[in-house]
């Protein structure tokens, strides 16, 4: 589940999966982006995993993509092959596993980088990270879904213009515009992550996956058709392992014990 490009270590049901390429501020080459969607694929399948950790060795969270790679003629797999093959698969895989998804940003996440982290489900900060749009910066467009989840976090006009004039957001403007969840000092932001990251794995996993999927529905759903599988997916909630437990410990007043099931 590793790679020289990506770290995983896995404690407590909880996988920590690190960036790792912090001499080029964790910017994305091939041989990064595949290897983190095999380890993407390799904690979707180990229910010892309950929960995911994302991110980045050294100062930076992630550049995005390393310019490098794209222009050199001899390596550059081409812009449709890196979208299509590198970042879109990324995103497709944090909003399909049906656990929940941390993403720690630890320092500056550009480009890309920002995209997949806004695409997890909880998103914090240290308090000196900051967030940039930066494709307009040299021509490019935003991808890695930021046009689709970044307008629908922020609003529309403010999206926009982030997009466009490519302007730093830190991290506690993220959260003062809802971008991001929480922003921890950096003497407690390791500690602080594990906090949320254990506390999650240990919650009933199966539902929060569920939610997940509600959730993911409810960007195209009608209001008939998400009413509709909410009640299809509480029927699932409700067979469910920890649901019983659930219940049970609260009828006995004690601590439940989930299981993820």
């Amino acid at each position: 589940m590793s790679s020289n490009s990506i770290e995983v270590k896995i404690e407590n049901n909880v996988a920590w999966i690190a960036l790792n390429r912090p001499e080029v501020f964790n910017s994305f080459n091939r041989e990064m982006a595949l290897s983190l969607q095999d380890t993407l694929d390799n904690c979707a399948a180990d229910s010892n995993v309950r929960a995911i950790v994302l991110t980045g060795n050294g100062k930076a969270f992630c550049a995005g993509q390393d310019l490098k790679e794209v222009t050199t003629p001899e390596i550059n797999p081409g812009f449709r092959r890196i979208l299509e093959e590198h970042y879109n698969p990324i995103i497709q895989k944090i909003r399909n596993i049906e656990k929940p998804i941390v993403a720690a940003v630890n320092g500056v996440a550009a480009g890309a980088g920002a995209n997949i982290a806004l695409a997890c489900d909880i998103v914090v900060a240290v308090e000196s990270a900051s967030f940039i749009q930066a494709f307009s910066k040299i021509g490019l467009v935003p991808d890695s879904a930021g046009t689709f989840f970044l307008p629908r976090l922020i609003g529309f006009q403010k999206a926009s213009a982030l997009m466009m004039l490519g302007d730093k957001v830190s991290a506690e403007e993220g959260v003062n515009l809802g971008m991001i969840y929480k922003v921890f000092a950096a003497d407690s932001f390791e500690a602080e992550v594990k906090k949320v990251a254990e506390n999650l794995a240990q919650m009933p996993t199966k539902a929060l996956g569920l939610t997940k999927r509600l959730l993911n529905q409810s960007m195209t759903n009608s209001l008939e058709e998400q009413l509709a599988l909410e009640s299809d997916l509480q029927i699932e909630a409700s067979s469910s392992y920890d649901y019983n437990e659930g219940v049970t410990a609260f009828v006995e007043k004690r601590v439940p014990e989930f299981k993820g099931n």
